[in-house]
């Protein structure tokens, strides 16, 4: 495993909560994280993110996500990150425009580098092209193959 502390991307809290055939890996950080056997740096703005994923992409109602947000919510052990200052927002749009990632991506590893994240968890390879981070890429091309079997793409 890598270095931590660890930001958690949208992609890993929602693989985790979404029951989906590839879900054991996120859900084995989520679950560490919540036992406070990694220090996880999760922004609150991830946590909405991933709602919206849950409930556009993977099925889950509006009202069970919300409830598997919310939970996840609870846990005291998990470093949660409610700012978006407009440096953090500015030292994001930074990161995107020099490495050609989104916007939310840059907004994230400025999160990460703020907060002092060693490692972002992530489906999202994108991360890769920053500087200061090291990103891991939870899950492997056999499971990104089954996921998008299940998805239909």
């Amino acid at each position: 495993m890598s270095e931590g502390p660890y930001l958690f991307d949208v992609g890993v809290t929602a693989i985790a909560h979404s029951g989906t055939p590839v879900d054991e890996t996120p859900l084995s950080y989520v679950r560490q994280a919540i036992a406070g056997e990694i220090d996880a740096i999760v922004p609150y703005a991830s946590v909405i993110g991933a709602h919206n994923v849950l409930t556009s992409y993977y099925g889950v109602s509006n009202k069970q996500a919300s409830q598997l947000m919310q939970n996840f919510m609870d846990s005291k052990r998990v470093h949660w990150y409610d700012g978006m200052s407009e440096e953090v927002v500015r030292n994001g749009f930074s990161q995107a425009s020099a490495v050609n990632i989104g916007g939310w991506d840059g907004y994230y590893a400025a999160v990460a580098k703020s907060e002092g994240a060693k490692t972002i968890l992530t489906i999202d390879d994108d991360f890769e092209k920053i500087s200061g981070v090291e990103t891991n890429v939870i899950l492997s091309p056999e499971e990104f193959a089954i996921l998008n079997d299940y998805l239909g793409y």
